[in-house]
């Protein structure tokens, strides 16, 4: 039921950006404002297969940002380690050019790190890269 309204909520929002012609995120549209960062944290597969892997993985396929980095955060490193439907998807967006990386404190909290690696993914350490993207400029996106 929650990852119902999760659902709602994004889809209502991605609407009323799309029919008033601009991004939802506030500066979408100024010159070199061309990276995004989705900060995946939740531990629902629903809010990861039907939100954020659609979003993340669109944004890089339909050239809405020129960069589009997935950031795995907490729980959601746990759900990844055991689903192989979201294993594929991930490895079809690093192929499709998304830039992927864990959180190496997570991960190793979850017991996760190699199995991420194995797939992929960078794992490191990420409060320092996450804070330079807030304070560049980079669009964050957290689901």
């Amino acid at each position: 039921m929650k990852s119902k309204k999760y659902f709602v909520l994004v889809m209502i929002v991605l609407a009323a950006g799309v029919a008033g012609g601009q991004m939802f995120v506030k500066g979408a549209h100024r010159p070199g404002a061309s990276k995004v960062a989705v900060v995946w944290t939740s531990g629902d597969s629903d809010v990861a297969h039907k939100v954020c892997f659609m979003y993340t993985h669109n944004a890089k396929k339909q050239k809405w940002f020129d960069e589009v980095v997935l950031i795995i955060w907490g729980p959601s490193s746990r759900i990844l380690a055991g689903d192989k439907k979201l294993q594929e998807g991930v490895k079809q967006m690093i192929k499709d050019g998304v830039v992927v990386q864990a959180c190496i404190v997570c991960a190793d909290m979850y017991g996760v790190s190699d199995r991420l690696r194995e797939m992929g993914i960078e794992v490191k350490a990420m409060g320092k890269p996450l804070s330079d993207m807030l304070q560049s400029d980079y669009k964050v996106l957290t689901f």
